[in-house]
């Protein structure tokens, strides 16, 4: 996995006690980045996938405890047919190359998406790195492959639709929390800071159900030129925000007041 810079030099500003949970991050302008410097698109991918090795690694340097990749959308499988080829191709050297180094830096990987719909092989190297992985986290890396938020919403609607036509549950059993479970990202927080590159200003059916409560931070950066400083820079905007969930600020003090007495 990429290295990255001695943390001293590079967080002097940045309050490592507030830093997000969870972070989310749209991956976007590796076709961009090389049509300007005249490359095939898979030129571009190939240097996504660097700047994704030095965000993870940061990512864990700074005690984030999710960090979730939006790598490959439904959408994309429109895309020329050596594209997508040489994008799994990519994606299973990363999986190969990086699974020592997940071990060692205690990251736990997992995949989210209509999985069934990805090649044979990928699928198998996804399951075999989820395995190795899963022992002794301290993070989970979540890449969001052939994913789809509408389609996401729409299987946990069916799920759950089984589960009330069967008996097991009542409609008026369900709600937020309920729901939540049925959905990819069970048992995962919601992300609290979604960063989406290439100066696009839509979430692109990315956990739309997820990032009701998520703070937004839109870059001009193109994904491959996304290193440190900009991460770090995303991370102190959502130091400036004021996260009220629909309270007042004299109900958030009073819920921080009474959290520092228990």
């Amino acid at each position: 996995m990429a290295q990255v810079k001695d943390l001293s030099t590079i967080t002097p500003s940045l309050d490592t006690h507030r830093l997000p949970r969870h972070v989310a991050i749209i991956m976007d302008g590796n076709g961009r980045w090389a049509q300007q410097r005249g490359l095939l698109r898979n030129k571009g991918h190939a240097a996504g996938v660097e700047a994704a090795r030095i965000v993870i690694r940061l990512a864990r340097k700074l005690d984030i405890s999710y960090l979730t990749l939006f790598a490959f959308s439904e959408e994309n499988w429109q895309r020329p047919a050596l594209e997508i080829k040489a994008i799994m191709g990519l994606l299973r050297r990363f999986l190969a190359r990086e699974l020592r180094e997940m071990q060692e830096n205690q990251i736990a990987f997992q995949a989210i998406g209509n999985l069934k719909q990805l090649p044979a092989a990928v699928q198998r190297d996804l399951a075999q790195t989820t395995a190795a992985t899963a022992a002794g986290a301290k993070m989970v890396l979540t890449l969001a492959l052939s994913y789809g938020g509408r389609s996401e919403i729409v299987q946990a609607v069916q799920a759950l639709g089984k589960e009330i036509q069967a008996g097991r549950l009542q409609p008026g059993e369900v709600d937020a929390a309920l729901f939540s479970r049925y959905l990819y990202t069970a048992g995962m927080p919601d992300p609290d800071l979604l960063i989406r590159t290439s100066g696009e200003y839509r979430l692109s059916n990315f956990l739309l159900w997820q990032s009701a409560y998520t703070e937004l931070y839109l870059t001009e950066t193109l994904w491959p030129d996304f290193r440190e400083e900009e991460f770090l820079k995303a991370l102190h905007a959502y130091q400036q925000r004021d996260r009220r969930f629909g309270l007042t600020q004299e109900q958030i003090e009073a819920l921080n007041a009474s959290n520092s007495r228990h």
